[in-house]
């Protein structure tokens, strides 16, 4: 049993997987595209939404109030160490599948597919809360504009008198046909949004600074490190995004470069932005009076900036269109990545013809986010996807130590500095951060993790390409026997 727990599949036989013609992507990526795409998968719902309930708390656990700040500080720095993990595998492995196939060359196929399972989770559930999210933000600026669509159109069953959230099913298709097109036109989408957005967010930190009152960061950690350290927990949804540019490395001109540069740029860039606005919303408004469903608008809003408050809005809608890109793209190209090595079926590998892009994953994806958009009300979401990632990226950090030592003389065009003591701080720091996480959460991972080890026992070790040569080298030896 062990034998099959733990094959590892070659550095070798995944950069020739890659290359084969029957599943080779097209590559078209710039610096800028995967920078963009970064930074497009990681401002959005977390830094527009998700910072109003880490400020202020809920039931479940105590807010960080102005300490917000170290919240942000202490995720993207858990992020940071992560990140450099990454940019060594994806200069090394330029291939598509992120953490799943750096797994896969080190740690075993059952460890990779547990990591391929999750992060499904992770990529799946967030596509799903973006699209939600990205719905409600629409509404709000019909309102602004007086406009109002009918109650049955914008909420699911059950809810206020919803049949289907149709925007949210709307963007989530429009999204999948420019994704089937191909990776360059969607960079390029992606890459106009995020001009939108990173203005806006200037925006607000220029305007907001001017309506700060020092006497709001007083007391600054209310519910002392146990809220500052919950908040990390809930506002690492808002650095989510960095690791899904390892998931284009396949489509990148010059990965061995340019992936680095763009995953810890992006992050960079992102973790100043967001200590930034949580210093100046936390000085415009006392952190108790801070609104949780439209934090920065509302924010604006009551310093009398009306206006202001619609273009943050504007902003939001848009930030949160480019994250949901980023989100499908990561999904898509795990769900491709563990096809080609037949954990999947591999009806989800094939390529299109034309566009050169997995046409098959793209539309599953799609068409299963489109329909849970439309009709299931997501709740708590945003743990069960920072669980899958925080697991993820401590399975990545042991990846490298592990990879370090099996293959010394490798070729690394990046290398994570002060090994091995860097990726085991990343390792501590994420399972630090999950610990902060309620333990109903634990629980769901829990079960998801069961259900996809049984997927895997049924299907997977059975069908995978590993497996296929393990049949075939037994056949040859009983031949020879």
């Amino acid at each position: 049993m062990g034998n099959f727990l733990f094959r590892t599949k070659s550095i070798e036989q995944i950069l020739a997987d890659s290359n084969h013609p029957e599943h080779r992507l097209k590559k078209s990526l710039s610096v800028w595209d995967l920078t963009a795409l970064g930074i497009g998968g990681i401002i959005g719902t977390g830094i527009f939404v998700l910072i109003g309930t880490a400020v202020v708390g809920d039931a479940n656990r105590p807010g960080a109030g102005p300490g917000i700040i170290l919240s942000f500080i202490l995720s993207g720095m858990t992020c940071a160490l992560a990140a450099l993990c990454y940019a060594e595998f994806a200069a090394m492995l330029p291939v598509a599948g992120s953490a799943y196939t750096y797994s896969y060359a080190t740690l075993g196929e059952f460890l990779a597919w547990i990591t391929g399972w999750n992060l499904i989770l992770e990529y799946g559930v967030a596509c799903v809360v973006v699209a939600i999210g990205w719905s409600g933000y629409f509404n709000n600026v019909l309102k602004i504009i007086g406009l109002h669509l009918p109650a049955w159109a914008t909420h699911p069953p059950g809810v206020d008198g919803g049949l289907i959230n149709l925007p949210a099913a709307i963007i989530v298709l429009f999204v999948t046909s420019v994704l089937v097109r191909g990776m360059k036109e969607s960079a390029r989408a992606t890459g106009f949004i995020v001009m939108i957005k990173l203005a806006v967010i200037l925006f607000f930190i220029a305007v907001g600074s001017s309506s700060m009152e020092p006497a709001n960061w007083t007391p600054f950690m209310p519910n002392g490190f146990q809220g500052v350290g919950a908040a990390a927990a809930i506002v690492f949804f808002a650095f989510i995004g960095f690791d899904a540019v390892s998931t284009t490395a396949e489509e990148a001109n010059n990965p061995q470069k340019d992936l680095p540069i763009g995953i810890i740029t992006s992050l960079g860039l992102c973790t100043v932005l967001y200590v930034l606005v949580a210093a100046v919303l936390t000085g415009m408004v006392p952190y108790q009076q801070i609104d949780i469903h439209a934090p920065v608008a509302e924010a604006l809003r009551v310093a009398g900036f009306r206006w202001g408050a619609a273009l943050v809005a504007t902003g939001a809608l848009a930030g949160i269109t480019s994250v949901l890109f980023v989100m499908m793209i990561g999904q898509i190209r795990v769900f491709f990545a563990m096809s080609r090595d037949r954990l999947l079926g591999p009806w989800l590998s094939a390529v299109h013809p034309r566009f050169r892009t997995p046409h098959h994953a793209t539309w599953v994806t799609g068409i299963g986010v489109a329909t849970l958009a439309a009709f299931v009300q997501i709740g708590e979401a945003a743990d069960m996807t920072n669980i899958g990632t925080l697991f993820a990226f401590v399975l990545v950090c042991a990846a490298v130590i592990v990879l370090r030592r099996v293959k010394p003389n490798q070729p690394r065009p990046f290398r994570v500095p002060f090994m091995p003591w860097l990726p085991l701080l990343g390792m501590a720091a994420c399972l630090g951060l999950m610990a902060f996480l309620p333990m109903v959460t634990w629980i769901r991972f829990g079960v998801w993790s069961a259900i996809g080890t049984v997927v895997y026992l049924l299907y997977g070790r059975h069908h995978s390409r590993l497996a296929e040569q393990d049949v075939s080298t037994t056949g040859s030896d009983m031949t020879r026997g």
